[in-house]
């Protein structure tokens, strides 16, 4: 199993917060976006990939292909997964990839979400979808920045 450093659901995905902060306090260097629409873009793949420095290694996968990547064998990288819905996540983790930590960072506001915390809303599914994970062991929590303190996700929903 790579070893991963932070999960964060964050749908802008990879931007200047990701770059500057997360990536410099987790020493990550590889990022891993998960999203079955976004791996099948490839002009999407191309701009993820620009956004990031070359010192950090991006790759685009569907959930599928990346339960298999995550499942390698660990080769001294620090991996940050960026998806953009806990939906993503909770196929990760029925897939077999063990994430301990859920991160949320960014959810807009849409139809059909309301909002929850700051610039996070989330829908009744994805309401639903985050007990869930929470009953499978995984500590989710809102953390828009690295400096914020952590809040539980249970007590928000």
């Amino acid at each position: 199993m790579l070893n991963i450093v932070l999960t964060r659901i964050d749908d802008r995905l990879i931007h200047g917060q990701v770059i500057t902060a997360w990536s410099k306090i987790t020493k990550a260097n590889r990022i891993i976006v998960v999203d079955d629409e976004v791996a099948e873009d490839s002009f999407m793949v191309k701009v993820l990939k620009m956004a990031a420095p070359s010192s950090i290694k991006v790759e685009i996968f569907t959930i599928a292909d990346a339960a298999v990547a995550l499942g390698g064998e660990d080769i001294g990288e620090k991996v940050i997964i960026l998806v953009k819905t806990p939906k993503t996540v909770l196929g990760l983790v029925k897939a077999g990839v063990s994430i301990k930590e859920l991160n949320l960072g960014g959810m807009g506001a849409t139809q059909g979400r309301k909002q929850l915390y700051r610039n996070i809303s989330i829908s009744t599914e994805e309401k639903e979808i985050f007990k869930e994970l929470l009953t499978l062991g995984v500590n989710v929590f809102v953390q828009i920045v690295p400096d914020a303190t952590k809040m539980p996700m249970a007590t928000l929903i």
